[in-house]
């Protein structure tokens, strides 16, 4: 059973760039009782990449997940709704202090 269930779909849209990006990120458990970080990205609208990254324990896999947020946030991706988190549902909502 998992402890921890997350998932993050963030955009990056800048019109004056022709920019519409998306990043997804989910923690997902594999067959074997280990943790999956896996990852998908792209155009919005089209199909992108993805990356699935395996760890032994679900701390490990949790660690990486928000490191990849932190990451992703300081180049200007935003979180879009709550991605059925529990929680704050108000899209957008800052971060807290």
């Amino acid at each position: 059973m998992a402890l921890y269930n997350f998932r993050l779909y963030c955009q990056r849209i800048d019109a004056t760039k022709n920019m519409a990006r998306y990043y997804a990120l989910s923690l997902q458990p594999t067959l074997f009782g280990e943790m999956a970080v896996v990852r998908c990205w792209g155009r919005i609208g089209r199909r992108g990449g993805e990356k699935c990254e395996v760890f032994a324990t679900e701390r490990d896999a949790a660690r990486h997940f928000l490191e990849l947020a932190r990451i992703k946030r300081g180049k200007g991706y935003r979180p879009v709704g709550n991605c059925g988190n529990p929680g704050n549902s108000t899209p957008h909502a800052a971060p807290p202090q």
